[in-house]
């Protein structure tokens, strides 16, 4: 009995730790957690009203995706990712994804092309309700669940990661302009050619659609807020 009790502690533990882990990344996005920033553990953990440790964990579990680093007697730095290393993850994920879409159009059945619906749905009406998190991981499992069906898993692993190491920096401005919306849509283009087998005009989708991605990038300037939503002070930073 003492065995089933300390199984299911160390549950609760990790789901706690998980959901601060999703509380970080939402943070990321939306820049209330800035990069070059370092964070205490402890004052996160007291932002969040929890003990130090499930913080100090989701922070270790970013810092292995690479989005944050530690720092010796301070704690966490938000990595920053410069022009070049966002040009370097879309390369590769072009150099992936396009192929591999032009493939997945010549393999996969059609009820698997249309389960992928709802998610590019889901897509645009998160654009549309400029629900930032949910558009994030709608996309996220539209491009990972589309690559899944070419029954490479190391290959999802792969795009996975660069995701997560790249993310979608000026997110927040960038849908205030109303700009994510055209990109939300071309998910469903992409899926509308899948359906009707034109594997060419997948790919020339796929590519223009990572190479619009990429823009959006350029042209988000960073995390950068108007100062009106800035928060006073940054969620836990370490002072």
């Amino acid at each position: 009995m003492g065995h089933l009790s300390a199984r299911n502690l160390i549950t609760t533990r990790e789901r706690l730790r998980d959901q601060v882990a999703h509380a970080l990344r939402a943070a990321l996005i939306s820049g209330e957690l800035r990069p070059g920033q370092v964070y205490s553990a402890p004052v996160l953990a007291d932002d969040f009203g929890i003990s130090a440790t499930p913080v100090r964990e989701a922070m270790l579990d970013l810092a292995r995706e690479g989005l944050v680093e530690p720092v010796r007697n301070k704690g966490f730095r938000v990595t920053e990712v410069n022009e070049r290393d966002l040009d370097q993850y879309t390369e590769i994920r072009t150099l992936i994804e396009v192929p591999m879409v032009g493939r997945v159009t010549k393999t996969a059945t059609r009820e698997d092309l249309e389960a992928l619906r709802p998610v590019a749905e889901e897509i645009v009406r998160a654009a549309q309700q400029h629900d930032l998190i949910g558009y994030l991981e709608a996309d996220r499992q539209f491009h990972l669940t589309l690559l899944a069906l070419s029954g490479n898993e190391r290959l999802v692993e792969t795009v996975s990661d660069l995701r997560k190491r790249s993310r979608l920096y000026g997110l927040t401005a960038l849908d205030e302009r109303g700009e994510l919306i055209p990109s939300a849509e071309e998910h469903l283009e992409l899926l509308d050619l899948m359906l009707a087998g034109d594997a060419k005009g997948a790919e020339k989708c796929m590519a223009r659609h990572l190479g619009h991605v990429r823009s959006l990038w350029a042209k988000g300037g960073g995390n950068a807020e108007p100062a009106a939503q800035r928060p006073k002070r940054a969620l836990g930073t370490a002072r």
